[in-house]
């Protein structure tokens, strides 16, 4: 089923939770809304689940309006954090509560009910522990089995809310993986909130970046991770480097140095002040012995060298600065070739830079 989210906006007292929002999100496919604590991403989506009301805008599912329909006529399945299972009752009844519960003319037979929740607990690759309580399983057990009873109802939505943020690492990575081919499996319309970016790059087709109420960009993971839109989208998503500085003549001109661009950036006028983004692959380092180094660059003095694996990261602090840090990925071989040390000065050069109006000085 199709969502449209139009012009909406929800506030809290003073607090303007949601502002203008407006979304697609295609049928069949599983989007994540994705930013900070306090962006809006819960609230839109409780609003999309009829849990909350918006103060005006629309909701419209498969082309209703639904803005006003009640939760229970929406037909949509909805995942809490906390799995919300009820500890008196077994597995099998907790996934089958949704079925049981129906009104008289719209519940299944209990033979009906049976067969669809032994299917569904096969589904979610637990049907050995149906006679089990929710204290006797792990926390990914709960939250497979939390997931088959919103499925349990033939839901054309799905939305979860923070779905594996009360996990440890190890277990929230088996489950997005599940996550991911059971969407495969039933590709029924989904949408789920996370302040994981990298929960969300891995597991959704489309990501909605959300900031203060607003969404900042919207496309596929590839798409907002390698061409993010704005300065936020760049903080936010992984990892970065930071300069700021004035632009001109064909370079950022940092106070600790010069940083030449190939190509000059869209939509930044000459002397503006700006600020830049670089990923950690997107810096080599420069030994300052190298007899081509010039004046371009960062000077830096090497913090840290800590190798993972393939690569090696490189954590440097700008010379006298205390409190501006770099952090450079190399293969690992490189490190060697570079003679690299602990406490040795360098500079820093981007292979890649994104160049941004700096809106906080007017410019």
């Amino acid at each position: 089923m199709s969502i449209e989210v139009k012009q909406i906006h929800k506030h809290f007292a003073a607090f303007q939770a949601l502002d203008n929002v407006s979304l697609e999100f295609p049928s069949g496919k599983l989007a994540a809304l994705l930013g900070p604590s306090g962006c809006g991403k819960t609230t839109l989506l409780r609003i999309i689940a009829g849990l909350e009301r918006a103060d005006s805008g629309q909701i419209i599912l498969e082309g209703v309006d639904a803005s006003n329909m009640h939760v229970r006529d929406r037909k949509i399945g909805f995942m809490f954090q906390h799995y919300a299972l009820f500890q008196h009752m077994s597995v099998f009844d907790n996934v089958a509560f949704g079925l049981r519960v129906k009104p008289k003319a719209l519940r299944p037979p209990e033979a009906a009910i049976r067969k669809q929740v032994t299917e569904l607990l096969e589904l979610v690759q637990l049907g050995a522990l149906a006679k089990r309580y929710p204290e006797q399983l792990s926390g990914g057990q709960r939250q497979r089995i939390a997931l088959a009873r919103a499925l349990a109802v033939q839901p054309r939505v799905l939305l979860l809310d923070e779905p594996f943020g009360a996990l440890d690492a190890k277990v929230r990575k088996e489950l997005r993986r599940w996550l991911r081919q059971l969407h495969d499996e039933l590709h029924i319309t989904s949408i789920f909130v996370t302040h994981d970016q990298e929960e969300a790059l891995e597991v959704a087709d489309e990501i909605v970046l959300m900031n203060r109420g607003k969404i900042e960009q919207t496309g596929s993971p590839l798409e907002v991770f390698n061409q993010p839109a704005t300065p936020f989208a760049y903080n936010f998503l992984g990892p970065v480097n930071r300069f700021e500085g004035k632009w001109s003549q064909g370079a950022l001109h940092a106070e600790s140095g010069r940083l030449p661009l190939a190509s000059a950036p869209t939509g930044v006028q000459e002397n503006a002040q700006v600020v830049a983004f670089a990923r950690p692959h997107e810096l080599q380092i420069i030994p300052t012995a190298r007899p081509d180094n010039g004046n371009d660059g960062v000077p830096a003095h090497i913090s840290r060298i800590l190798p993972f694996g393939p690569m090696t990261r490189v954590e440097l602090t700008q010379v006298n600065s205390s409190t501006q840090f770099y952090e450079v990925d190399l293969p690992a071989q490189h490190i060697g070739a570079l003679q690299l040390v602990q406490g040795q000065l360098v500079r820093l050069l981007p292979l890649q830079l994104r160049v941004f109006a700096d809106a906080t000085q007017g410019g």
